[in-house]
């Protein structure tokens, strides 16, 4: 399975946003990387530059590369209704963000990994692929050999996040993806509308 394997820290710095979560190397130096990068007296970015960091920072955010991401995008303007909406509920609806959202992983990859290695199933049966598809009502759970696993107790333990778009039982380890979250719902920090116009030349 293709996926970023480099510094993470790099591209946060890159952003300007920590979006691979908490990360403290980010925090002491939260300035763009390089040997210039705390000289703030940078050019003024072009019109493309800033849709195509919009649409890599998008990427980065969920772990999706090129192809993949450019396929989403085609499925979102197929669509009815927005198409940078749709693109984002899209990248929301995969399998591997949901697990991130529910609290069972505390990162987008470390969620990758536990459905990866089949940890994870959706209405009862297992599921290896972190890009699937949910559905309104589909119901995400730890599979029961899966349930004491330390990393899976340790993220639930540590996780505080609520989304109405998604119900998690700590009990039984289950959740449902209720609904496709609205755009107003959704907390990453992307202007999706750069993507479309990036995609759209």
């Amino acid at each position: 399975m293709a996926r970023y394997t480099g510094p993470k820290t790099k591209i946060a710095r890159k952003f300007g946003q920590a979006i691979f979560g908490d990360d403290k190397a980010f925090e002491k130096r939260n300035y763009p990387p390089g040997q210039h990068g705390n000289n703030r007296r940078r050019g003024k970015k072009s019109e493309y530059a800033i849709q195509l960091m919009e649409k890599q920072k998008a990427k980065y955010t969920y772990g999706i590369l090129e192809k993949q991401f450019r396929n989403m995008f085609k499925r979102a303007t197929a669509a009815q209704g927005i198409t940078g909406e749709v693109l984002l509920q899209l990248c929301e609806s995969r399998l591997d963000n949901v697990v991130f959202r529910m609290g069972i992983a505390p990162t987008r990859s470390a969620a990758r990994q536990l459905v990866s290695h089949r940890h994870i199933t959706v209405n009862g049966q297992k599921v290896n692929i972190p890009s699937y598809q949910l559905k309104a009502g589909d119901v995400v759970g730890v599979r029961e050999k899966s349930k004491s696993l330390e990393a899976i107790t340790n993220s639930l333990a540590n996780s505080s996040n609520v989304y109405e778009w998604i119900t998690f039982n700590n009990d039984t380890k289950t959740g449902t993806y209720v609904s496709v979250p609205a755009r107003i719902q959704i907390p990453e920090q992307i202007n999706e509308q750069f993507i479309v116009e990036l995609y759209s030349k």
